[in-house]
């Protein structure tokens, strides 16, 4: 298995519960790897040691929380199938597209792609890089 390095600071990062993180466990997955002096994490796929993304601090985490907050509805609801909603992506971004892999900037292009008025009215959203 590769080693999970932290984006912020490039030292691996621990596997650990994620009650490190929380203060409690959460889920039937609760392992993750956290840099704790960085504050970044990844949870993993059921208890393995295989990131379900990749490593994202606090910010990276709010806007994939918006992405998903885009794009689930979309699925969820009925009104296109979930592998109708990731092909779009791919076709508009010109490769596969998973929101745990996606830095803010991807996310703010997600958003702005599938929810414009929703991303451009919001007056939450700062301008990033």
């Amino acid at each position: 298995m590769n080693k999970v390095i932290c984006p912020k600071c490039h030292k691996e990062a621990p596997w650990v519960e994620n009650k490190e993180r929380y203060g409690k466990n959460y889920g039937k997955s609760y392992m993750c790897y956290f840099c704790r002096p960085c504050g970044t994490y990844v949870g993993c796929h059921n208890n393995t040691r295989k990131p379900l993304g990749e490593m994202a601090d606090k910010e990276t985490m709010e806007w994939r929380i918006k992405a998903h907050a885009v794009i689930d509805p979309l699925w969820r609801g009925g009104k296109m199938k979930r592998e109708e909603v990731y092909r779009m992506l791919r076709e508009k971004f010109g490769r596969e597209i998973h929101i745990g892999e996606s830095n803010v900037k991807m996310c703010e292009q997600i958003i702005s792609f599938l929810a414009p008025s929703r991303h451009k009215n919001n007056p939450s959203n700062k301008k990033h890089r």
